[in-house]
């Protein structure tokens, strides 16, 4: 146990946690990595969810143990977004000290701030990473002292605030005890994880207790429940109690004990206290995260541990557009529902409330980023589903009605600032601190803005600034509501007649009345928004009509009839865009905008 070091790696998004991972793993002694692998795949290998892979994100926390000069260090990849900061909270109770990596130019960002607060409060040893410091205009003083300044901020104890420093560059496996003495290799950072990690506080001897973390479901294994050993040793074939809150719920048959060594899992016939594994068996299939695992005949569960409430709720329907069934496996709500029953089993920020209608279920959660990796999952595997737009989780207080709120932070070209103020201005934003940044010649804004006024905010914020800005944000507390903007969109669609399919010469006319999302030959039905208007009012169009045929031979009837390429939707557009009366009609091939009320009663041009 005194080799054992066990320590989490927390950051803002895109600071370089998981290229950092990479590195201490491409010069760790395990004989089974093959170090030609790092060199020749660009991909993070951590990341090994497709979606991760695809968004160049990490979306869901991950362990494995690197063998360093006769230690073993389990070290947990964590999300650096708000809205998957979940990830984070339910590891802490396995670590005993954490790794902040911060960005050498950008500085502490409001994730850092959220995950270092949620880590003091374990009483975890921090260590201090400044990355990046291959980049020309790093300022790595300035961001010590912002640093310093955060800690300070979160009134930590003395000995948290003495915390060592080193100096990276993860994409060159380069590192340092100060910048005028930078290695090529990651020596340092080794050194400072062994001499300031703390031996974990753990029990060898004594019956099992054992937290779950994290679950994970394998097509051969079933659930695995990942966590850490705090006290006894766990063996194979043997049977153990699942408990909650002091209460039995199941006798289990352990069948499998796992752990991550590099890039590859491993089998063992037991495990000691001091180690993160993963175990499979008989009876695990209803077991919930943070229940305790422990000796038959020796009760006592671990507390509790508490997580952050949802923020916002979307309603999940079955699909029940004219269209539904002909490019899904699965649209029966029974399916369904089950499949998202299942998600929340194994992601405890998930909440899942039923509702009047048999075919309808409101989801919450911590933010749209998480219910989008949600719906891009299921659907990937052939479900068909309606969702509706996302709302805030409100809540009454002494007979107030309270609101999240959340701290914004944008990044833009100096010449655009005036756009940008009035635009979060009109979001009811209001805006505590303007920096300039003089490497770069740009602009960085922060305020605190409600959570409702972020919900399509992203779209905006990127078209006004052509793509050049970049904005972050995260929970900052919950105040009275605010009715002083307004969040509907400022133009209004345009609405299919008919069912049919989309032609040439019916979209020819129409392209000129606004923005079309579909092209010749889509099939499309009644109800569903094919194009957003160039006026506010919304507009009931016929886009499958031909043209009239006649016996007269007509100059030019052959020429091709010119069209302007339609928006493809996405999933991030899809939410931003529709208001509270729209739906979005999800399937494994499309992306669809629909009325709540497919019956059109209006005028037709």
């Amino acid at each position: 146990m005194e080799k054992i070091r066990n320590i989490a790696i927390l950051a803002h998004v895109d600071h370089g946690k998981t290229t950092l991972i990479d590195k201490l793993l491409e010069e760790s002694d395990s004989d089974h990595i093959h170090k030609s692998i790092f060199t020749t795949n660009k991909t993070r290998k951590m990341d090994t969810n497709v979606l991760e892979q695809e968004k160049g994100i990490t979306i869901v926390s991950k362990q494995t143990a690197i063998l360093w000069h006769n230690y073993t260090i389990n070290i947990i990849d964590t999300p650096g977004h708000a809205d998957l900061s979940s990830e984070v909270e339910r590891i802490l109770s396995m670590v005993d000290a954490f790794l902040l990596v911060v960005d050498a130019v950008e500085g502490p960002m409001p994730q850092t701030t959220f995950v270092t607060k949620k880590a003091l409060e374990y009483k975890l040893q921090p260590i201090i990473i400044i990355n990046k410091i291959d980049r020309n205009i790093h300022r790595s003083k300035w961001v010590l002292e912002q640093i310093f300044d955060l800690f300070i901020t979160l009134d930590v104890t003395e000995q948290q605030l003495d915390f060592p420093i080193i100096y990276t560059s993860a994409i060159k496996g380069m590192s340092g005890y100060n910048l005028h003495n930078i290695k090529n290799n990651m020596n340092a950072l080794y050194e400072t994880i062994i001499k300031y990690t703390p031996v974990p506080k753990v029990h060898i001897h004594g019956p099992l207790q054992m937290q779950i973390s994290q679950i994970i479901r394998d097509q051969y294994l079933g659930n695995i429940c990942i966590g850490l050993i705090k006290r006894g040793t766990i063996k194979i074939n043997d049977f153990f109690s699942v408990i909650r809150e002091q209460k039995q719920k199941k006798i289990i048959k352990i069948l499998s004990i796992t752990q991550n060594i590099g890039l590859k899992q491993y089998y063992f016939n037991h495990m000691s206290a001091g180690n993160i594994i993963g175990i499979s068996g008989l009876g695990l299939e209803n077991i919930n995260i943070f229940d305790t695992i422990c000796d038959k005949n020796y009760h006592e569960s671990l507390p509790l541990l508490t997580i952050d409430r949802p923020k916002i709720n979307m309603y999940f329907h079955t699909n029940n557009s004219p269209l539904a069934g002909t490019e899904g496996k699965y649209i029966t709500s029974i399916k369904l529902f089950k499949r998202i029953y299942q998600e929340c089993l194994y992601n405890i920020a998930l909440k899942i409330q039923t509702t009047e209608q048999n075919n309808i279920i409101k989801i919450s959660s911590r933010g749209i980023l998480q219910l989008l990796i949600l719906i891009e999952n299921i659907r990937r595997e052939g479900y068909e589903l309606l969702v509706s737009k996302p709302q805030i989780i409100e809540h009454i207080k002494n007979g107030k009605i309270l609101e999240p709120f959340e701290l914004l932070i944008i990044d833009i070209p100096k010449n655009i600032k005036g756009k940008i103020i009035a635009f979060i201005g009109l979001k009811g934003a209001i805006i505590n601190n303007i920096t300039l940044k003089k490497t770069n010649n740009r602009i960085i804004i922060e305020s605190i803005i409600s959570s409702r006024a972020l919900i399509g905010f992203r779209t905006e914020f990127y078209n006004i600034t052509s793509g050049t800005g970049i904005m972050n944000s995260s929970f900052s507390h919950y105040d009275n509501k605010k009715d002083n903007f307004n969040n509907k969109r400022n133009y209004g669609v345009l609405i299919s007649y008919c069912t049919g399919y989309a032609t040439a010469f019916a979209l020819s006319r129409l392209q000129a009345r606004g923005i079309l999302f579909i092209k010749p030959g889509d099939k499309i039905y009644e109800g569903q928004i094919v194009g957003m208007h160039s006026k506010i009012n919304d507009l009931i169009i016929n886009c499958s009509n031909n043209k009239k045929l006649t016996n007269m031979r007509a100059a030019g009837k052959d020429n091709k009839i010119p069209l302007i390429p339609n928006k493809q939707i996405s999933m991030e557009f899809a939410i931003d865009f529709i208001n509270d009366d729209e739906l979005i009609e999800i399937t494994p091939l499309s992306i669809r905008l629909r009325k709540k009320v497919l019956k059109t009663y209006k005028n037709i041009i």
